[in-house]
């Protein structure tokens, strides 16, 4: 897997109450990913950017909510999230800015 697909596997880090929990208590991480990465290469990516030992991807894909704006109607586009577990000795810190 080349250096650019790597980059361009994760999206941006999801910093919710649920995915905080996971992280003190699961030992795990969740990522927003590109609609076509596969498990492999979101363990390849996590693995090469943070140094990380990864044992376990989990994908979820996020339908879009259709959503009305007077008489008009639309849809958001829907979103892939993977909930990614870490070996016991390794961990991801996230600082999030307020």
């Amino acid at each position: 897997m080349n250096q650019e697909r790597i980059l361009q596997v994760l999206l941006e880090p999801v910093v919710t109450e649920k995915s905080t929990r996971l992280a003190d208590q699961g030992n795990q991480a969740v990522f927003k990913v590109c609609r076509d990465a596969t498990k492999g290469e979101i363990k390849a990516a996590v693995e090469s950017l943070f140094g990380v030992q990864v044992l376990a991807v989990n994908v979820v894909n996020l339908k879009g909510k259709i959503k009305r704006h007077g008489r008009f109607h639309g849809k958001r586009n829907g979103t892939r999230k993977a909930y990614v577990r870490l070996s016991e000795d390794s961990r991801i810190e996230l600082a999030v800015n307020p």
